[in-house]
């Protein structure tokens, strides 16, 4: 009705309206005022008798709002027609600066607010910034089958208008930023439709505005749609034509769940695809227990100081690198990268290149050195001294997505965390991260790990290993998909004891099968090689006999 109603007048003629461009829709009353009836316009017209009193609190609110007048025109270059302006209450109009568009916020015919959109998407309000809502909630009914909540006025037009102006379309006021809140505020209104479809820019923040407003609704009502790439929004894809792909966005809209959480169907194809043997080990019993290693594992490596978990880590990589052909990382934190590349080229040919004993000669190195960088790239890092993870972190993630290393070997954990005053603390952080690293890239990461002194016989002297004896062993034993004990009386009298060494499975996570299972490791100490061998030790070390590994 009109703003200021009298009932002395009469209607005498319905007339053109210049605003919104209405055929018939300005009704010219006696007193010859005017008032726009068209959907969303508020055009009015004061009399021309001298009898006109306007309201004081509207003439008010009108004075300083500072409302813009417009008038309903298409939007070519975004494909939306006049029809669809008028219907959702959407005009240009004209300020000191050049044309806006504007988005009315208008109750009963009154506009109380104005989205303003200037040059280069700049954005401002004029009138009662309260009274921006969901828009133009008010041209929709309170409740409906489905209704399509976009994150700007263009996109809500472009829906609108794809489904012939007759769905529920409504914007929020300020972008994926403010959705939450505008949602939060107009909730009982939207509740009234039985599903309610958000649909925001498919970006960063857009994806964010879904997380934080999808639990406002109450389960099951709430689905999300996205444009597809290379698509942004519903206005892109109107501007592109493809009305048959925007109403399929809608009609596809997917219910919401968190990230990660998948369904049968989703997995069903992955679990179909033919069980693999991963990456085998150097050594043919260890690959059997376990099954090789597989992509994204993080397997965790502990021993005595001198026990050889280092030495057994070079015989791992050169097996890699000269067998599998797979790219390597290193990080070898107390050893330099010179006395590591012998170490591992010693590894391929039998010669201990690091121990200056005349047993080989120069040019032996060399071949053995080409050989070893015909196989697979090898990446070592030049410590410096450089314990912090601030710096490891970064290096390790490097090598795996800037230098393709698939395999990497760190040497060692503990050190990582050794100046923190909460070691603890700083291995949960560490540990977390190489895991996340590990399953985000499908590397295998591997890692040493020192031991706390035991209660009983000391790890150097063969000691036998427990998961209680890592360093920060809860959050690694946590984070870890497998873990292993080398064992080694490294003070035995007798020669051929202090050369074998048993490995043991401390936690297999894939299987099981291979916990609590173990593994004997030669040490030649002419072509410093570890080999498989059968174990004769007691229970921490040699003297009493035992059975040999059924493995070997």
């Amino acid at each position: 009705m009109p703003p200021e109603p009298r009932e002395s007048r009469t209607v005498i003629a319905r007339e053109h309206c210049p605003s919104c461009g209405s055929s018939d829709n300005l009704a010219r009353y006696d007193d010859g005022s005017a008032y726009c009836f068209g959907m969303g316009c508020s055009r009015f017209e004061p009399p021309t008798d001298g009898t006109y009193q306007p309201n004081p609190q509207t003439q008010r609110r009108r004075a300083v709002a500072g409302i813009i007048d417009g008038e309903y025109r298409a939007l070519s270059k975004r494909r939306i027609d006049v029809e669809t302006c008028r219907k959702m209450g959407y005009q240009i109009g004209e300020t000191s600066k050049g044309p806006v568009q504007l988005a009315n916020h208008s109750v009963g015919g009154t506009v109380l607010a104005q989205k303003v959109r200037g040059a280069d998407k700049e954005f401002y309000t004029t009138g009662d910034p309260k009274e921006l809502r969901l828009w133009p909630m008010a041209i929709w009914p309170d409740t409906g089958r489905r209704i399509v909540v976009t994150e700007g006025e263009i996109d809500a037009m472009a829906v609108a208008q794809c489904f012939g102006l007759s769905w529920p379309v409504v914007s929020v006021p300020k972008g994926a930023a403010g959705a939450a809140a505008a949602i939060k505020r107009d909730l009982q209104w939207l509740e009234g439709y039985d599903s309610v479809v958000l649909w925001f820019d498919n970006d960063e923040a857009g994806r964010a505005a879904v997380e934080e407003c999808v639990p406002l609704f109450k389960p099951g009502k709430c689905s999300v749609a996205y444009a597809p790439s290379p698509h942004k929004d519903a206005g892109d894809m109107l501007v592109a034509g493809d009305l048959k792909g925007l109403a399929r966005c809608v009609y596809d809209a997917k219910a919401w769940r968190p990230e990660g959480v998948v369904t049968l169907a989703d997995v069903k194809e992955r679990a179909l695809r033919p069980i693999e043997v991963g990456c085998p080990w150097p050594w043919e019993g260890l690959t059997k227990a376990t099954f090789g290693r597989r992509e994204g594992e993080v397997y965790g490596f502990g021993a005595g100081t001198g026990v050889g978990k280092t030495d057994l880590f070079t015989q791992i990589i050169a097996h890699d690198l000269d067998t599998l052909g797979v790219t390597c990382g290193v990080l070898y934190l107390e050893q330099s990268v010179a006395e590591t590349a012998k170490r591992v080229a010693g590894k391929l040919v039998g010669k201990r290149f690091h121990v200056p004993d005349g047993s080989w000669t120069r040019d032996e190195l060399v071949v053995a050195l080409d050989r070893l960088d015909a196989k697979a790239p090898l990446h070592l890092f030049e410590a410096f001294g450089s314990t912090s993870w601030d710096v490891i972190g970064p290096i390790i993630r490097y090598m795996i997505i800037g230098l393709g290393c698939r395999h990497v070997f760190l040497d060692h954990l503990t050190a990582l965390a050794a100046d923190e005053e909460d070691e603890n603390g700083a291995l949960k952080v560490i540990m977390a991260a190489i895991a996340g690293l590990a399953q985000e890239t499908g590397a295998k990461i591997h890692f040493i790990s020192h031991l706390s002194t035991p209660d009983n016989k000391p790890h150097e002297e063969g000691g036998r290993v427990m998961t209680r004896h890592f360093r920060g062993s809860r959050t690694i034993g946590f984070w870890s998909h497998m873990m292993f004990g080398l064992e080694r009386n490294t003070q035995a009298e007798d020669p051929e004891e202090r050369s074998v060494a048993t490995l043991r499975c401390l936690k297999d996570r894939y299987t099981g099968n291979a916990t609590g299972q173990t593994w004997g490791l030669s040490y030649d100490r002419l072509t410093g090689i570890l080999t498989e061998a059968p174990i004769e030790a007691a229970a921490g070390g040699f003297g009493e006999k035992r059975a040999a590994s059924k493995d070997f």
